[in-house]
């Protein structure tokens, strides 16, 4: 397998869901490089993998957390979706800490889920939670978030005492 090159059909839109989706794709090139490395033993594959599936775990949570803010109609779909992987990716783990030697099939199945995932299903709620960004930053420019908590968070009066 050769190192993933980040193509443009996979942006998003969402700058910080493309930084987060082009790190995945270094942590794939990472463990492929590291795999090829004679010298690196299965310790070091393994903190390879065990980093690669944490990471994925948390960007599957801040993508479902922006867009269930955004009300995206699909939301528990991808997430069903993101819960399969899961699934999947753990017994890959599971395979691998039982002595088996499952990094290319690993680097291959995460390489064709990852594209084929960013451009089907993640682009398919982009519009939505660009839309959903956009219109939270014009909301909240200059601080005016800040100012409405403050308000709403010290501004009550304090009950009188007696």
């Amino acid at each position: 397998m050769a190192l993933l090159i980040w193509q443009d059909d996979l942006n998003t839109g969402i700058e910080v869901i493309d930084q987060q989706h082009r790190r995945i794709i270094e942590m794939i090139n990472h463990l492929h490089v590291t795999h090829a490395n004679a010298g690196a033993g299965r310790l070091v594959v393994g903190e390879v993998i065990d980093e690669l599936v944490d990471y994925t775990l948390s960007h599957f949570a801040f993508e479902e957390a922006l867009m269930e803010d955004a009300g995206y109609t699909f939301c528990h779909a991808h997430q069903r979706v993101h819960e399969i992987f899961t699934k999947r990716v753990s017994e890959y783990r599971m395979r691998f800490q039982a002595g088996e030697d499952i990094t290319d099939e690993l680097k291959s199945m995460l390489s064709r889920w990852l594209f084929n995932h960013i451009r089907n299903d993640d682009k398919a709620y982009s519009e939505s939670v660009r839309r959903h960004l956009d219109r939270f930053a014009r909301e909240h420019e200059g601080g005016n978030w800040l100012k409405r908590s403050v308000k709403r968070l010290f501004s009550q009066q304090p009950a009188m005492r007696n």
